[in-house]
């Protein structure tokens, strides 16, 4: 083999590895930019449950505050009435005027006590409250099992961004595939935390 043949063979080698170390950086840098975009729909995910998880739990306690002042409307007014029967009871020669305005203020204090227990057209009855209270709890109760799927996808994603851009400074493609392994399962829990397909 002559002189000019062994160094056309290196450029060529020289060439194909070049190549070849340019595919791999190429390579990583898409990667990198795929899991930077799911990273971000993972953060903004994130941050949606969490704000779910505030704004239900204050409209819950909300509700089950107003459900607790109508409970204790009611049963004040209860007591009224009660109190009111028993004045007539103990009272029978009350004079006709007096008897009638009781009887009147009882009628209304049954009224008003039903109306608390159930409200359907303004829906701020007892019933209709606790029915609320249970829809903000089941909605913060859904973010919170999404919440932690975000927190292990954003993990996930970061360390597995980190280690993609270390595989394109030192050539190492175990770090890529070991970034693109962890990349993966950050974009799975992203997606579970979106779906809860699990937990």
């Amino acid at each position: 083999m002559e002189a000019h043949e062994a160094s056309e063979l290196i450029e060529g080698a020289d060439d194909h590895a070049a190549g070849e170390i340019n595919r791999q950086k190429n390579r990583s840098a898409l990667t990198i930019s795929i899991f930077a975009m799911v990273l971000a729909i993972t953060s903004l995910g994130g941050s949606n449950a969490g704000k779910d998880i505030t704004q239900e739990n204050i409209l819950a306690a909300n509700t089950y505050a107003f459900y607790q002042a109508k409970s204790i409307r009611q049963t004040t007014l209860k007591v009224a009435a009660a109190d009111m029967e028993l004045q007539l009871l103990r009272e029978p020669a009350m004079n006709a005027a007096a008897k009638e305005a009781t009887q009147k203020k009882i009628e209304d204090y049954k009224k008003t006590i039903d109306r608390y227990e159930s409200e359907p057209e303004t829906k701020e009855g007892k019933k209709e409250l606790m029915v609320r209270a249970k829809e903000h709890e089941a909605i913060r109760d859904h973010a919170i099992r999404q919440d932690p799927w975000f927190d292990y996808a954003e993990g996930g994603l970061q360390i597995a961004i980190v280690l993609l851009s270390v595989s394109i400074i030192g050539s190492l493609p175990v770090l890529y595939f070991a970034g693109l392994g962890l990349g993966l399962l950050g974009a799975l829990s992203s997606l579970n935390g979106f779906f809860l397909f699990y937990g």
